[in-house]
C-alpha cells in the first residue's frame, strides 16, 4: 500500500463522504481505505482525527498512535468557537487548546474553513510550532487556497472553488454564497463525479440549496441534469436556469448576464475543467 512506501509518522484524516463509491462501491469501503492510514501510523506516529465527523472519530480505536482530535466541541482536543463570517475579508473564530484561547482572523471564505483552519492548526501544534507561527502562517494571503473570490467582469465577484466538488463541498459553497451580500447570486455548478449509486440523491441535494441560495443557476453537463430539475422542484423559476453542455457555453453565458453586484459561485470536479470560465471571466475583467 502507499502507506507501506510512504511509512507516516502523522496521518490526518479530515472527513468521509460519498466520493469515490463510483470505484469503491459502499461508505464501509471508503472508511476501511482511509483508516489504512491510522492503521498504519507507528507507536510513536500520531492519528490527527475530526472530532467531528461520526465516520472519522472512531478511527481513535483502530491506530497504535497517539490520537489528537479537533473539532467544534470542546471534547476535542483542540477546538474552536464564536466563528464568524467577515463576507469575502475572511472569518474570525477562537482556538481553545490546553486552557488557552487564541482570537483568530484569517481570510479563509465560509464558515466551513473553520475546520481548514483547526485542521492546518493541529499539524502545527503536533510539529512544534507556536501560536505564533501558526496564526502567521493562516493569516499569510500566498497560501494557494482553493476557494478564493476574484473581480469579474463589469464590477461582479467571481468565487473561483473550482479545484474540485462533491455534494458536502458544493453544499458549503453554497452556503457561502448565501451569507454574502450581492445584487444577484449566480451560481454555475458542474457535474460530481465518482459518487456511484449516490450521484443521483447528491446531485438533487446540490440543486435544492441552489434553488433556495441562487438567483440564476448554471448547471454544466448533462449528467448535472438532476441540478437543474431539483432546483425547478425546489422552486427556482425555469427561466433562471440554464443546462450547459460545456464550459464554454457557462462562459458564454456569464459574459452576457454578468453585471456590476453580482456574486458569480463557480464549482464543479476537477474533470469538469470549470477553471476555465474563471480564467475567461477573469481575463474579460481586465479589459472590461
Amino acid at each position: 500500500t502507499l502507506c507501506q512506501i510512504a511509512q507516516p509518522q502523522i496521518g490526518v484524516v479530515s472527513n468521509i463522504g460519498p466520493t469515490h463509491l463510483e470505484r469503491l462501491g459502499t461508505m464501509d469501503k471508503i472508511v476501511a481505505a482511509k483508516q489504512e492510514l491510522v492503521e498504519a501510523l507507528p507507536e510513536d506516529g500520531v492519528a490527527i482525527l475530526n472530532a467531528d465527523d461520526p465516520l472519522v472519530a472512531p478511527m481513535r480505536h483502530h491506530t497504535r498512535a497517539r490520537v489528537f482530535t479537533y473539532g467544534l466541541s470542546d471534547q476535542a482536543d483542540l477546538w474552536a468557537d464564536e466563528i464568524a463570517s467577515e463576507g469575502l475579508e475572511g472569518m474570525r473564530f477562537v482556538f481553545h487548546y490546553k486552557g488557552e484561547s487564541i482570537h483568530v482572523k484569517v481570510p479563509l471564505l465560509g464558515r466551513h474553513s473553520a475546520h481548514t483552519a483547526l485542521r492546518a492548526a493541529a499539524i502545527g501544534l503536533n510539529q512544534g510550532m507556536h501560536w505564533g507561527e501558526i496564526v502567521a502562517g493562516l493569516q499569510d494571503n500566498n497560501t494557494g487556497l482553493r476557494l478564493v473570490a476574484v473581480p469579474g467582469p463589469r464590477g461582479s465577484i467571481i468565487l473561483d472553488d473550482t479545484y474540485n466538488a462533491s455534494p458536502v463541498s458544493s453544499l458549503a459553497a453554497l452556503n457561502l454564497l448565501d451569507e454574502l451580500s450581492a445584487r444577484r447570486k449566480i451560481a454555475v455548478l458542474g457535474y460530481m463525479a465518482e459518487l456511484g449509486s449516490y450521484e443521483d440523491e447528491g446531485h438533487r441535494k446540490v440543486g435544492c440549496r441552489a434553488a433556495d441560495v441562487a438567483d440564476i443557476l448554471i448547471a454544466l453537463d448533462t449528467r448535472a441534469k438532476s441540478i437543474a430539475e431539483e432546483a425547478i422542484a425546489c422552486g427556482l423559476n425555469a427561466e433562471a436556469i440554464h443546462l450547459v453542455d460545456s464550459a464554454r457555453q457557462a462562459l458564454d453565458i456569464l459574459q452576457n448576464i454578468a453585471q456590476h453586484g453580482d456574486t458569480i459561485l463557480i464549482k464543479g470536479s476537477r474533470s469538469m475543467g470549470m477553471e476555465s470560465i474563471v480564467a475567461g471571466l477573469s481575463v474579460r475583467a481586465g479589459s472590461s
